[in-house]
């Protein structure tokens, strides 16, 4: 996989995020930070599913683009759209590809729309897992990278204050509330199928309940 081909995604990314007002707590860290989990956990299934050997390009795009269609910032087929044209080369967003253009095939573009607009929590928890096929595995490592993102809970009150423009204390109670009701049920809701994803979310478990912890303290101090 060429250096082009992740730059490509990123500058997409930025562009997408400042013409969608997409903040931070989803915009090109976030992307980073899932693309990094997807490739962890792609490299832990590899050598057991060589299937996924062919499919690296999918799983990377689908993990740095899967908020460019975000529906708390746009609409999701727009954004389903806007993406679809900047994989197969269009000039969109001032971004121009290589000598073809193309990012990927129409086969391979076609997968990554249907990993990004079915593997939301919301969306997983109302309809269940779709079924992708031969790309199910790779549905699943996007998708559990992206669940191991949100034990960020400063990603979380960052999101509040910047889209819900509330205080920091408020962004610190509705965080708080989405970690107790969702996030940290992540295991116990059996949405994890892999062992990596297993392991690691129960440290970043510890690690949020002490970042709640933390910031409690810190927020009645500076009452």
């Amino acid at each position: 996989m060429s250096n082009s081909f992740l730059s490509r995604l990123f500058h997409y990314v930025i562009l997408a995020s400042a013409k969608h007002g997409i903040d931070d707590s989803h915009g090109l860290r976030h992307s980073m930070e899932v693309l990094h989990y997807a490739d962890k956990i792609y490299k832990s299934e590899v050598s057991s599913i060589p299937l996924l050997k062919n499919q690296d390009r999918i799983i990377y795009a689908a993990a740095v683009l899967h908020d460019m269609c975000d529906k708390k910032y746009m609409n999701e087929g727009v954004g389903i759209y806007e993406m679809d044209l900047f994989l197969q080369g269009a000039d969109y967003l001032d971004i121009r590809g290589q000598p073809d253009g193309r990012l990927m095939n129409d086969q391979d573009i076609n997968v990554v729309k249907q990993i990004v607009s079915t593997m939301s929590y919301s969306k997983v928890k109302r309809d269940g897992f779709p079924y992708l096929g031969p790309y199910q595995t790779a549905y699943h490592i996007v998708r559990e990278a992206d669940l191991l993102s949100a034990y960020d809970f400063d990603r979380s009150m960052i999101y509040n204050m910047n889209v819900a423009g509330v205080r920091v204390d408020e962004a610190y109670a509705n965080a708080k509330s989405l970690f107790e009701t969702r996030v940290l049920k992540h295991n116990e809701d059996g949405l994890f199928l892999f062992d990596y994803s297993i392991h690691k979310s129960q440290k970043l478990h510890h690690k949020a309940v002490k970042r709640i912890t933390d910031w409690n303290r810190m927020l009645k101090r500076a009452r």
